[in-house]
């Protein structure tokens, strides 16, 4: 077992609960994004979630009414999902295929676990129907070269949202929302991008 193994095995036990300092307004929000962020996705749909931890995202999409299942490379983060209610089978996101295509696949904080960025956009393309949804860091990625790839694998349309919900530090309820409006600031936004936070991209044909 790697070290990073062994790290995700001692940290799948209440995994959400510790990596983010308010877990439900983090993953509610990244929820609604998912459904909202491109081709809207509507009851009933199935997401796939590649390296999805202990699959809490799974909570706050099935409250859309979609259909959710985890996929992770780590069994005690597979257990763990699995003791909650939470559909999570162990795979690697480089290779598994789910058995029938998924309107949408999400894939968060994970993206640079793909061992060839391109054959991965390729193969997830291959089994999802509408959008492939992920997170991206400007600081350590270029918009360019992402949106290139995606347009190779045939997702052409690629729409970006700042994404401002803070992972280390619970908000009160008008601060969070305060900062969920400034995602739609524009310049200021993209200007905030250069320091921290993250993007959220939806990639579809």
């Amino acid at each position: 077992m790697s070290k990073q193994e062994e790290q995700y095995t001692r940290s799948a036990e209440r995994w959400s609960e510790t990596q983010y300092a308010d877990a439900e307004s983090y993953l509610r929000h990244r929820a609604d994004l998912v459904v909202s962020l491109g081709p809207k996705l509507r009851p009933r749909d199935r997401v796939l979630d590649l390296a999805c931890g202990d699959g809490g995202l799974g909570v706050f999409l099935r409250e859309h009414g979609l259909e959710y299942r985890g996929v992770d490379t780590t069994p005690a983060m597979v257990e763990e999902a699995r003791q909650k209610g939470i559909a999570v089978e162990l795979g690697d996101l480089n290779d598994y295929a789910p058995p029938e295509p998924v309107e949408a696949t999400t894939c968060f904080r994970a993206i640079y676990y793909a061992r060839d960025r391109p054959a991965f956009f390729r193969h997830a393309a291959g089994y999802t129907t509408s959008k492939l949804v992920f997170d991206l860091n400007p600081r350590q990625y270029r918009v360019e070269d992402v949106r290139r790839d995606l347009h190779a694998a045939g997702l052409t349309r690629v729409e970006l949202r700042p994404f401002f919900a803070p992972q280390n530090l619970g908000l009160p309820t008008p601060a969070a929302a305060a900062l969920y409006l400034a995602e739609r600031s524009g310049p200021l936004a993209r200007l905030a991008l250069r320091f921290r936070f993250s993007y959220l991209v939806a990639a579809s044909r």
